[in-house]
């Protein structure tokens, strides 16, 4: 009998799935949110309000629920993910009628304790109704066009409605989430190929579009690619932001300038300094040390939930751990390459440290549901 055997039959048993939860990725998550507290202190001058205090709340509420989370059956999780996705849409729709306005869009849901934005909800709870789906779906009609067509369906739903807010960073992000999902249900890659090819057109149509009365894309949208293309170009005006951002990561350096010492986020040149582009603030004030640590945290992270899911025998567990652990990767891959240039500027925040209620709560929510997925599986024996 193995040690983890012994323990596991000598713990009570209601406490014996406290044993199975993966402590490595929280210890991670942890370091993650640490990281971000650091940050937001240090932009707000040494100060705790009015940034860093709420954020350390909500982290406190989002680990509790990501605990409550993973000690519930993963089938419960199944059973429910038709209803999760149904309340985020009508969350989504509620935005037209009730959302509040910040920043040129209407993304938010005031509730009087936080402000909601759906689109978050809607990220997970995408992943979760297509992994219930091909999970309930017969591996021999995978591929099948009438069964492929529910799914892109599926995943319609959500992204014109982000589109209509609008929210085209995101409303991509759910698009990218839940073709993946899909690939790796075992959708055959003609599909994909054809998708890739009529994507192709799509993007010639978007630029033939430009000033026509058939636009479709909004002149802000078409403005943030000019300024991804060629930034310099309007340094003062659409391209003030990334020529800051790209700044204050090439001061930086290798060590940085030293905790509270950045001065293009203490002298406010960089913008939304506490949000989408803190990873900035993390390059000036700590270098190139701090912005890898940073990276090695990520991977890390993706690591230990790639592990995990790699392992489970269930089809929804498998596709839900590995459909949410893609979504977490495009949330700080593409906010790194938006703020180095790489990218164009979509408004995605740097998971688990950029300021901010709904994305910090739903995706402890997802690590909860990935955990819930490594302890209820099944483990032989034990």
């Amino acid at each position: 009998m193995s040690y983890l055997e012994y323990r596991v039959k000598t713990v009570p048993t209601g406490w014996r799935k406290v044993l199975f939860i993966n402590w490595g990725l929280i210890v991670l998550i942890i370091g993650a949110a640490f990281s971000g507290f650091v940050m937001l202190i240090s932009v707000a001058g040494g100060s705790l309000e009015p940034w860093a205090s709420a954020q350390i709340q909500r982290f406190s509420i989002g680990l509790l629920a990501m605990f409550i989370i993973a000690m519930t059956p993963i089938w419960i999780w199944r059973n429910v993910s038709v209803p999760i996705y149904i309340v985020a849409l009508l969350l989504l729709l509620l935005v037209e009628f009730l959302g509040r306005t910040g920043m040129g869009a209407q993304r938010w849901i005031n509730l009087g304790f936080i402000n909601l934005q759906p689109s978050e909800v809607a990220k997970v709870a995408l992943v979760m109704l297509m992994a219930a789906y091909y999970d309930w779906l017969p591996t021999d009609k995978v591929s099948k066009p009438l069964w492929v067509l529910v799914p892109v369906i599926f995943i319609s739903l959500p992204v014109l409605l982000v589109l209509q807010q609008p929210d085209l960073g995101t409303s991509i992000l759910l698009l990218i989430s839940g073709v993946i999902v899909m690939f790796l249900a075992g959708v055959h890659w003609v599909y994909f190929g054809t998708v890739i090819a009529l994507s192709s057109g799509v993007v010639v149509a978007l630029f033939k579009s430009r000033g026509t009365d058939w636009q479709l894309l909004q002149d802000y949208q078409f403005l943030r690619i000019d300024t991804f293309l060629d930034p310099e170009k309007d340094p003062l005006g659409a391209g003030y932001h990334i020529t800051q951002s790209k700044i204050a990561l090439g001061s930086g350096g290798w060590t940085g300038r030293g905790f509270m010492e950045g001065t293009q986020s203490r002298l406010n040149f960089l913008p939304e300094k506490h949000t989408d582009f803190i990873f900035t603030t993390i390059a000036e004030e700590f270098g190139f040390i701090g912005t890898i640590s940073i990276l090695a945290i990520y991977v890390g992270i993706i690591i230990f939930c790639l592990h995990s899911s790699l392992r489970h025998k269930e089809r929804f567990s498998s596709l839900l751990s590995l459909g949410l652990t893609v979504t977490f990767f495009l949330f700080f891959a593409v906010n790194m390459s938006m703020v180095m240039g790489l990218a164009p500027v979509v408004g995605v925040p740097l998971p688990l440290i950029s300021y901010g209620g709904s994305a910090m709560l739903v995706l402890m929510g997802a690590f909860g549901l990935i955990q819930s997925a490594h302890v209820h599986r099944p483990r032989g024996n034990i």
